[in-house]
């Protein structure tokens, strides 16, 4: 048996010394160290041997097996050291050669349209309010004065998360909100993401609103117009002229449709603004004494006006972009030009 055990040695040394790769010592390890290996044979075979001879063998069969595993350990170190000598002069780096720049990033359009309308309402004295994104059927319609009946309430239109919860159809639930916890007088406007079931060239299942909101004594539809003139003259350019159009919406009375005159062909009439000259970029109104009296304001002591405005559709007007699907993509092209 330790004849053996000496043969053993001396031929895993002999293949230990040969071996040229990492690959090939691991193969000697399992062959001569491994479960099923030689030494582990003979291992088995201890407990069969004579008892006075098997305590010397037993010893024997561990320095075999330390030596083996210190020997194939040096021969790894070696190896690699080798390998990555090997793999350095194979791989050379000029580290003279220029460098490659960190391209600076840029802000997504979206957001570039979110900071310019935030910066408009907020030097006039707006401040900002948030809600969440999941509402209650009563923040989302019936609050706001929609029937019952109203097509928005639609499956077809809305998501509806669970009974009685939605994913918001718009940011106008803030306005409940608010209204329900804060008394006038109140000026402020309301940035978020909403959701409806509408998916195509022009419109996304997921986009941007900002809506607005101002309560106080004595307010009257000279400050909407006043103040959306402001805005539309900030966004667009002093030059560019603007039209109020009767419209209804279930939240304001009398409410309106705001348009302005076409980016691209400056008011003359082109396939984008349909041969009009004018472009709709928000509703508005004054607040519907109904929605007052769902919050507990006096609709004959306050009165307001409220608007809102997809940021996707400012930015298309702002930037001239043909398809809403392109704010989406993740298109480095697209987003570099901005």
């Amino acid at each position: 048996m330790q004849e053996k055990l000496i043969k053993i040695e001396q031929e895993a040394a002999a293949a230990i010394g040969c071996s040229s790769s990492v690959k090939e010592l691991e193969d000697v390890r399992i062959k001569y160290l491994g479960r099923k290996g030689e030494i582990q044979e003979i291992m088995k075979l201890l407990p069969s041997l004579p008892e006075d001879t098997r305590p010397e063998t037993g010893k024997l069969v561990n320095d075999v097996k330390r030596k083996l595993t210190l020997q194939i350990d040096e021969k790894i170190n070696t190896l690699s050291r080798s390998e990555v000598s090997k793999k350095l002069k194979e791989e050379k780096l000029d580290i003279t050669l220029p460098g490659t720049g960190i391209k600076k990033g840029r802000l997504h359009p979206i957001t570039k349209t979110f900071e310019d309308v935030k910066r408009i309402f907020t030097r006039i004295g707006y401040s900002i309010a948030e809600g969440p994104d999941i509402e209650t059927n009563w923040n989302n319609f019936e609050a706001l004065n929609f029937p019952p009946s109203h097509p928005a309430m639609d499956m077809q239109a809305t998501f509806f998360v669970d009974e009685g919860l939605v994913l918001r159809t718009h940011t106008s639930p803030v306005q409940i909100r608010v209204m329900e916890k804060t008394n006038p007088p109140i000026s402020i406007i309301m940035p978020g993401r909403v959701y409806r079931c509408d998916a195509d060239v022009t419109h996304s299942p997921v986009f941007h609103q900002v809506e607005g909101l101002v309560v106080d004594e004595r307010i009257t539809f000279a400050d909407l117009k006043g103040t959306l003139t402001y805005f539309t003259h900030e966004m667009f350019g002093k030059e560019r002229r603007i039209r109020f159009r009767p419209s209804f919406f279930p939240f304001t009375e009398p409410s309106a449709e705001v348009d302005v005159e076409c980016i691209i062909c400056s008011g003359v009439g082109c396939r984008v603004c349909k041969n009009t000259g004018w472009l709709e970029i928000l509703g508005a109104g004054m607040v519907d004494p109904n929605v007052f009296r769902n919050v507990g304001y006096d609709p004959e002591k306050y009165s307001g006006f409220a608007f809102g405005m997809g940021i996707e559709r400012i930015a298309i007007l702002k930037y001239g972009i043909p398809d809403i699907r392109l704010f989406y993509e993740n298109d480095m092209r697209f987003l570099r030009q901005f």
